[in-house]
């Protein structure tokens, strides 16, 4: 099955990230293509409303786009089982045209794996009858690589204890040869049977299809001797039974073994150093697939079309190893590279759900009011209702055509997702941290930026100082030069800003302000990406260049 293309927007999604993903992915099966929706983090409340509200599933979670060991695996593998004899071991990969293959007990558990050199090796070993007593091999098994027919029966899931002995002398002769619990090849020669026969032996292997007489099958019940038809000739039999051998007794019980969900880059070193042909895929010690050597080479990347974002830093991990197909997006250009020219639409407006609707209606493809109503949900959550600065006419134009269609009315219908997404009460300072963070490069400083938009600010600045040590530990640990919180009143239209880190001259030449208590009040301001991060960007300029 042809891989899918995912359609995914940045890390900590918010509504217009997810809604973007979901629309894009409907305009993009209206034309036919095969993708899937996709998210970089968690579902926010704000948008856990609008997907509850049109009753709409979440995008399937991405956590990175890393090539793992499933996107290689080979599922429906031939296999064999420790019971197998050589010669079935020998007909199953040659049925199968492979030359290695894991050996499983029934209920799948990984014992070992087998390759054709390891049964190469034993074929050219055994120049003499193999000692079967050494083998574990049983009489089933016998039977089983004869192709014969059982003429006088017993138990055969006996282990074999005697040796194989071709009765080719003549029946005067063949006591001195035959021991008692040996197994013995002979042809059509009633007397030198029954010779064997009552000297005690384990099984009579009668060749060239030889018929058995009355006479001997009376003497085999009565001496407790199992007698085997074989159809083929004494030194093809001789053959065969040294191929009885069970996959147990020539597989590498130490096996090097991967889990699916295994990074290739992780597994690359042990490969190339070891330099199999093919490693198992296991899973609780129950076999799942294969990956093979040159499969690992030629591994496909992942292809993707980026929404609500374009830069590197605010991508899912492992950006930089999958392929990019296109960029939906509103926000300023960071640099992404692509190994082709890909299609890239980035118009200046509030909300990526504003492009895609366009797109859409460019298209003549017909929006459902379910999509619609997640466009709509995008525009109204980026532009803030339209009280963002980024907000433009195209946004509300559009938001108003979409109303139309889902049926909703804006104003009601707006607050009410804003509420749900300002409902902050029982989420932990890590949560709030995280709800909507974007890393940035300023010149030389390396800043986060987190947003939440709240109905009342006061009701997270009560939680500063847990907010401050979270900030601080996440300065630590990802080695942020500085942490910042950016709490927007949306009835007020306004934020406070709360940071880590230094240079505090990078925020009070920004904004001109005096810092209090790691903290700014920025009246106005509801815009992360036109009111915070420009003016920041272009204080850490003037900041580096001074030093410079």
């Amino acid at each position: 099955m042809k891989k899918p293309v995912y359609v995914i927007g940045h890390r900590n999604p918010d509504t217009d990230s997810i809604c973007s993903a979901i629309a894009y992915t409907y305009l993009k099966e209206a034309m036919g293509e095969h993708v899937v929706a996709a998210r970089a983090g968690k579902v926010n409340a704000e948008t856990k409303f609008v997907l509850e509200y049109f009753n709409v599933t979440a995008p399937v979670l991405i956590s990175d786009l890393y090539p793992r060991v499933h996107d290689v695996m080979i599922e429906n593998v031939a296999i064999a089982h420790p019971w197998h004899t050589l010669r079935e071991l020998g007909e199953i990969m040659k049925n199968s045209a492979s030359k290695s293959m894991p050996v499983v007990d029934e209920d799948g558990t990984l014992r070992g794996i087998v390759t054709v050199g390891d049964l190469a090796r034993r074929y050219f070993e055994e120049l003499e009858m193999a000692d079967l007593s050494k083998s574990g091999v049983d009489f089933a098994g016998i039977l089983r690589v004869l192709e014969g027919a059982l003429e006088v029966g017993g138990d055969l899931r006996r282990n074999i204890c005697g040796a194989v002995r071709i009765a080719a002398a003549q029946a005067s002769t063949i006591t001195g040869l035959v021991k008692p619990g040996d197994i013995v090849l002979i042809g059509d020669r009633e007397e030198a049977q029954l010779v064997c026969l009552r000297l005690k032996i384990s099984c009579l292997i009668l060749t060239s299809n030889a018929q058995v007489s009355d006479a001997v099958k009376q003497e085999a019940a009565l001496q407790g001797v199992l007698v085997i038809r074989a159809p083929y000739d004494t030194y093809t039999c001789a053959r065969l039974i040294n191929l009885s051998i069970p996959v147990r007794d020539i597989m590498q019980s130490k096996v090097i073994a991967f889990k699916a969900d295994d990074m290739l880059e992780d597994i690359k070193s042990v490969i190339i150093n070891t330099n199999y042909r093919s490693y198992p895929v296991v899973q609780n010690g129950k076999l799942t697939g294969i990956i093979r050597r040159d499969e690992l080479i030629a591994s496909t990347r992942e292809k993707v079309i980026l929404v609500d974002h374009n830069e590197r830093m605010h991508a899912v991990d492992g950006i930089e190893q999958a392929d990019i197909l296109e960029i939906i997006d509103h926000h300023r250009l960071g640099g992404m590279e692509t190994g082709e020219p890909i299609f890239i639409r980035h118009d200046p407006v509030g909300s990526t759900g504003t492009i895609i609707a366009n797109m859409c209606w460019h298209r003549s493809v017909e929006l459902p009011a379910v999509i619609a109503g997640l466009l709509l949900s995008a525009i109204l959550s980026d532009t803030i209702l339209f009280k963002s600065p980024t907000c433009t006419s195209k946004d509300k134009v559009t938001a108003e055509r979409l109303a139309v269609i889902a049926g909703i009315e804006i104003e009601s219908y707006g607050v009410e997702m804003l509420k749900a997404g300002a409902n902050t009460a029982e989420l932990v300072a890590a949560d709030l941290l995280n709800t909507d963070l974007k890393e940035f490069q300023m010149a030389e400083f390396r800043v986060v930026i987190g947003q939440v938009s709240v109905l009342d600010a006061q009701e997270i600045l009560c939680r500063k100082s847990e907010l401050i040590a979270e900030m601080q530990v996440m300065k630590i640990k990802e080695q942020y030069d500085m942490v910042i919180l950016l709490i927007t009143d949306i009835l007020v239209e306004a934020s406070h800003l709360i940071f880590v880190g230094e240079p505090f001259e990078l925020l009070e030449q920004a904004f001109n302000a005096n810092i209090k208590d790691q903290e700014l009040f920025l009246p106005g301001v509801l815009s992360r990406k036109k009111q915070v991060v420009p003016p920041m960007i272009n204080a850490a300029k003037r900041i580096g260049n001074r030093d410079n």
